[in-house]
């Protein structure tokens, strides 16, 4: 009996012994790497195609001038009077993209308020909606008009497509299509898409909708242009900092000057 006694504590001892190796050896995945989203900002200012803006807690793609947000209601209550008063190094929030409808029911709480309050603090406001493709497109465009008035100088309507659903490709192209048709004959402009850089290759980069100005979505490149070359706007972060917010903001650029800018807005 202690012989068995004394063998089971020894093969205890000598299995501690060999965790204790592979814990040391091998660390948690955890300790390995930094977050994703570390490494790539590393890997962005190592380039030099990006600048820190301390400010804004987070690099910046250097050499454009025109910098934005984008807000739904996930950003909540919003100081609009702070934000455009919020720079750093000279760069300053010059556009917003506010959500305003989703599907062909669904508004966002905080549109109405951040539409007006963006208006009032001089900063260039557009309006998106998030597409669902298993409803008309119809449906969601009309929804879209009874929630959105655009004035002279908003920017152009924007949809919003992020995902595929059931619909095969042909479905989505035309339902897209018929969005933009509706949306550019009820405002008189032409409305952006925005998507990720995915979407754009596999969906949106035929000639179909080479007339409609581009907003890409890609947090994983130092510069988009050497993934495409006709891009409007790049998001290239999801957690900006901004003086009026309380969480995490997407942060864009514009391709272009200011006066650029306004040339895409309403007339």
């Amino acid at each position: 009996m202690k012989l068995k006694k004394i063998i089971v504590s020894l093969f205890s001892i000598l299995l501690f012994i060999a965790l204790t190796f592979v814990l040391v050896s091998y660390p948690p995945a955890t300790a390995l790497c930094n977050p994703p989203s570390k490494k790539i900002e590393a890997i962005k200012l190592e380039s030099g195609k990006f600048k820190s803006y301390p400010g804004f807690g987070i690099a910046l793609p250097d050499n454009y001038d025109v910098h934005g947000i984008d807000v739904s209601r996930h950003q909540k209550n919003i100081d609009w009077e702070n934000v455009a008063n919020s720079f750093d190094k000279n760069i300053g929030i010059s556009f917003a993209f506010i959500k305003a409808t989703e599907g062909r029911t669904v508004s966002d709480d905080y549109f109405n308020y951040n539409w007006k309050q963006c208006k009032k603090h001089n900063i260039l406001r557009g309006a998106y909606h998030f597409f669902r493709p298993h409803l008309t497109a119809e449906d969601q465009a009309n929804h879209f008009f009874r929630t959105v008035t655009i004035d002279k100088e908003d920017l152009p309507p924007v949809l919003d497509i992020e995902v595929r659903g059931s619909a095969s490709p042909t479905t989505l192209k035309r339902k897209v299509k018929r969005w933009l048709v509706l949306a550019e004959k009820q405002y008189g402009v032409t409305p952006i898409i925005y998507t990720n850089f995915s979407f754009y290759k596999n969906y949106f980069s035929g000639k179909e909708f080479a007339k409609y100005p581009m907003w890409i979505a890609h947090y994983q490149t130092e510069d988009l242009n050497n993934k495409l070359s006709n891009w409007n706007f790049w998001q290239h972060n999801e957690s900006g900092k901004v003086s009026g917010i309380k969480s995490g903001v997407d942060f864009n650029v514009f391709n272009g000057t200011y006066d650029e800018l306004l040339k895409l807005c309403k007339k």
